[in-house]
């Protein structure tokens, strides 16, 4: 099982700041999700061809094709999109600056 710095470490990574109740279910998980990469490490994956999408190999559809065309369309008004925001600055988003 991955250990308490292992944890914290990958949370300074990530910038996440985590409870000290926290660090113990996060290790389990952590490790938890480590232990199915491992297993899927130890799949046989000889003459598996890689895909680009996920349907790509295992369906007959044309994901050529998956998406809308990209065509201009009208914005989303400004007011309308910041409406919701939980902080505004400047007529846009603001986002807190990273902790140290």
């Amino acid at each position: 099982m991955i250990g308490r710095d292992e944890v914290l470490h990958v949370a300074r990574l990530a910038r996440l700041a985590l409870a000290e109740e926290e660090i113990e279910p996060m290790a389990r998980e952590l490790s938890a999700v480590l232990e199915h990469v491992e297993r899927i490490g130890e799949l046989d994956l000889d003459g598996v061809q890689p895909t680009s999408h996920v349907v790509a190999s295992s369906s007959k559809v044309d994901v050529t094709r998956a998406l809308r065309p990209d065509e201009p369309r009208p914005c989303l008004p400004r007011e309308v999109a910041l409406a919701q925001a939980p902080a505004v600055s400047d007529g846009g988003f603001l986002v807190p600056s990273p902790q140290a």
